[in-house]
């Protein structure tokens, strides 16, 4: 069932730095037999190791098109409530949430627009995108059995067609920080909006690490990922009080909770 799931990231993401370091492999050993100066054999020699290496890390390391995992426990202990995914894109934390909260019914909002086809491609023929985003959404859902606590919606994330105080959590996965600061302001604070008194937000973003670096340089700078307390302090501002916050490979997470006199 695992592999039947394709949260839809492009091959030459997952699989570049393979055939980058076959094709690299192969002038080695093309130097090798003609015994090209040690020096170029070196540097084919170590651009390899990093070629292949860096797959190993996307694959098992970032793993994209794996489940995602929860990166705190503390997130919806109850393990219940109404949940909001903002920017759900192909749904990958839309499922980590259905599959660690089990008593937990989501509203996947994306806007299914310019960035979704920057990261997932367009539609084949001509389809709308916003038709297609959201059948790839609801495909991955089923194939994990989960549809069936799920509504879509598509939606502007800062400017959300949702009712005010009518959400008990709220995730979002590696979506705002795409947005500008003005945007992404906008963004926190319509979270802060839907969200009931004392409801959570788990905030996951890109965040610049060695890893990420070694792996793929500039390639996956996303907005304000070199600002480490940027989205704790956008956070705070925009009425919440942080009760965790952390990394994992690539990634920065924060944990908020509304306080109960935001507005």
């Amino acid at each position: 069932m695992h592999s039947q799931i394709n949260f839809g990231y492009p091959w030459a993401i997952n699989y570049g730095h393979l055939i980058f370091g076959a094709f690299l492999l192969l002038i080695f050993w093309l130097g090798w037999v003609r015994k090209w100066h040690k020096a170029i054999l070196a540097f084919l020699f170590l651009a390899t190791l990093w070629a292949l290496s860096a797959w190993v890390f996307v694959r098992f390391g970032f793993d994209m098109n794996g489940r995602a995992s929860m990166p705190t426990a503390a997130f919806l202990q109850s393990g219940s409530g109404r949940v909001l995914d903002m920017g759900a894109g192909t749904g990958r934390s839309t499922l980590m949430v259905l599959e660690n909260r089990p008593h937990t019914t989501v509203v996947a909002l994306d806007q299914f627009g310019e960035s979704y086809e920057q990261h997932f491609g367009k539609p084949p023929g001509g389809e709308s995108t916003i038709d297609e985003g959201r059948a790839a959404l609801i495909r991955n859902l089923q194939i994990a059995g989960v549809d069936q606590r799920v509504t879509v919606r598509p939606g502007d994330m800062r400017h959300m067609p949702l009712d005010s105080a009518s959400f008990d959590a709220i995730v979002s996965a590696y979506a705002i920080d795409h947005l500008g600061h003005n945007d992404a302001a906008l963004a926190i604070h319509e979270a802060n909006r839907v969200l009931k008194p004392g409801g959570e937000f788990l905030l996951m973003v890109i965040a610049k690490d060695g890893w990420l670096t070694y792996t793929f340089g500039p390639l996956l700078m996303h907005a304000h990922m070199t600002a480490a307390d940027y989205w704790t302090q956008l956070l705070r501002d925009s009425g919440f009080q942080i009760v965790e916050e952390g990394r994992q490979p690539a990634t920065k997470y924060v944990l908020a909770r509304k306080t109960a006199d935001a507005s």
